[in-house]
C-alpha cells in the first residue's frame, strides 16, 4: 500500500472488537466505515466469506485454513517468469493437501497448467476445490492426477511445490503428522531427479527444513523459492490497484 501511495493499518484480533466478543460480520460493517479495503488472515473459511458477505468495500483473502489465493497468484507469477509460460507446465505438488494446494489446483487448472498431487491418504485436498479444478480442466485442457506416489508425481514436472506438514492451529497434531509424512513426502534430491532436467523447486514460505524439504533441495540450483517469495509482494499490489 505504501509503494503505491496510499497507507495500511495492521489490526490483530486483539486491537479489535473481536478478541471482546463482537461478531465477524460487525467487525466488517465498522471497518468498511474507516478503510477502503480489507485483507484478512484468518483461521477459519467461514469467517472470510462473513466478512466479504457483510462488508461494502472489497474482501482480499490472505489466508484461511482452506484457501490461499494470494499465494497462488505469486506462484503463477514465478511459474510464468521461470518457465515463459503456464498453458501446458505440468505442476507437482507433493505433501498436505491443505489450503495452497487447495488454491494451486484450481489456479493452475484455471490457466492451463497440468497438476499432479501426491498426499498421503489421510490429507487430501478437498473435494470442493477438486470439483472446481475438474471443470476448469474441462475448459482449459489441464490434466489432473492425483497419486499417493510423491516420485509419480514429480515425473517430468517442470515445477514440484511443497509446503509445510503442520499448517497454523494443527500443532497438537504434530507428532501424528510426522509419521504419516515422513521420509516418504519429503521433496529430496532423489524426488527432485525424476522431475525435467530444468524443473524449478517451489516453496510458499517459511520452510520447515528437514521435514517437507531437505536443505540441499531449498538451497539448489533449482529452488526459485526467493524470487517466488518476493513475488508476493508485486502480486499484492496488483490485487490492490486493480480494486482500490
Amino acid at each position: 500500500m505504501n509503494e503505491l501511495g496510499g497507507s495500511a493499518l495492521y489490526l490483530s484480533a486483539n486491537d479489535m472488537q473481536l478478541g471482546r466478543g463482537e461478531t465477524v460480520a460487525d467487525t466488517a460493517r465498522v471497518l468498511s466505515r474507516y478503510v477502503h479495503g480489507i485483507m484478512a488472515r484468518v483461521y477459519q473459511q467461514k469467517d472470510i466469506d462473513e466478512l466479504a458477505a457483510y462488508a461494502s468495500v472489497p474482501v482480499i483473502n490472505g489466508l484461511s485454513n482452506l484457501t490461499h489465493p494470494m499465494q497462488i497468484l505469486a506462484d503463477l507469477l514465478t511459474i510464468q517468469e521461470k518457465k515463459g509460460k503456464i498453458k501446458g507446465v505440468k505442476v507437482a505438488f507433493i505433501g498436505d493437501g491443505n489450503n495452497v494446494c487447495n488454491s494451486l489446483i484450481v489456479g493452475c487448472t484455471k490457466l492451463g497448467a497440468d497438476i499432479s498431487v501426491a498426499c498421503p491418504n489421510e490429507h487430501q485436498p478437498d473435494p470442493q476445490h477438486l470439483s472446481w479444478a475438474k471443470q476448469n480442466a474441462a475448459t482449459s485442457g489441464s490434466r489432473i492426477t492425483i497419486t499417493l506416489d510423491p516420485e509419480e508425481a514429480a515425473k517430468n514436472a517442470d515445477v514440484v511445490y511443497t509446503d509445510v506438514f503442520v499448517s497454523m492451529g494443527e500443532d497438537a497434531e504434530r507428532v501424528r503428522r510426522m509419521k504419516i509424512f515422513l521420509p516418504k513426502y519429503q521433496v529430496t534430491r532423489k524426488i527432485l531427479s525424476a522431475a525435467s532436467g530444468d524443473a524449478i523447486f517451489m516453496h510458499d514460505l517459511p520452510a520447515h527444513r528437514g521435514e517437507e524439504v531437505a536443505d540441499d533441495v531449498i538451497d539448489g540450483p533449482n529452488s526459485v523459492v526467493w524470487d517466488q517469495a518476493e513475488n508476493r509482494m508485486h502480486t499484492a499490489k496488483a490485487v490492490l490497484s486493480l480494486l482500490l
